[in-house]
């Protein structure tokens, strides 16, 4: 049986993100995840891509955000840190971004880019790896769950009904990616050429999406039942 190996959430979409024990899920997804985003005066989302939604500005991926019990705090260059809400952060992401933005809640702008969670096997991540020969490195597809396997690409073939602690996802197709997983980004120093090798053999994508059917708690080492 497929348990879990990792859980990660991040706070403030694009930034890197913070290892998790436990999780609870609720309707949107992980309690937390993408909660916050930069935004500018255009209300595009900073990112890795340029879109109706995004505007890229790779200098945010200099950043990670984690949770305290005083809220979200942000970490960058020189371990500066901010907290969110805070003037004095946004000012600094401006600067650092050479644009006018903020860290904003999610409001008519949706921050995930398509479902709420995402999943990959440690299967696949060795096959990419071993076949692809890039740094297959999770954080790089900033994948909430990855899940011990035992053949590449099984998830994909996951269909209906996934529980996985005490919470029930319903498989929502694969997911396409973008420059993002080749960057420098969450922890992750060098930059690799994984989305290049994937658009030669697998049609640019990997992992797969999840939507939420009952709200719960995924904790590592849970199983997964389909």
């Amino acid at each position: 049986m497929a348990h879990v190996v990792s859980i990660r959430r991040y706070p403030v979409k694009s930034m890197g993100g913070e290892s998790l024990e436990t999780v609870e899920v609720d309707a949107r997804g992980l309690v937390g995840d993408r909660e916050f985003a930069v935004r500018d005066l255009d209300s595009k989302l900073a990112a890795g891509k340029n879109g109706k939604r995004h505007a890229r500005r790779d200098g945010v991926f200099e950043f990670r955000a984690h949770t305290e019990d005083r809220g979200v705090v942000v970490t960058g260059p020189g371990f500066r840190h901010g907290l969110v809400g805070e003037p004095e952060l946004d000012a600094w992401l401006s600067d650092a971004l050479v644009a006018d933005v903020a860290i904003a809640p999610e409001t008519d702008v949706k921050h995930f880019d398509d479902k709420p969670v995402s999943l990959i096997g440690t299967a696949t991540l060795d096959w990419c790896a071993r076949e692809l020969g890039v740094d297959a490195d999770a954080r790089r597809l900033r994948a909430n769950l990855v899940v011990e396997t035992t053949e590449p690409f099984e998830e994909e073939q996951w269909d209906g009904e996934v529980r996985i602690g005490s919470a029930v996802f319903e498989t929502a197709g694969r997911v396409e990616r973008c420059r993002t997983i080749d960057l420098a980004q969450d922890g992750v120093d060098s930059e690799t050429r994984w989305l290049k090798a994937l658009g030669e053999t697998r049609d640019l994508r990997v992992a797969i999406y999840l939507d939420v059917i009952t709200p719960g708690f995924v904790s590592v080492g849970d199983g997964v039942s389909l």
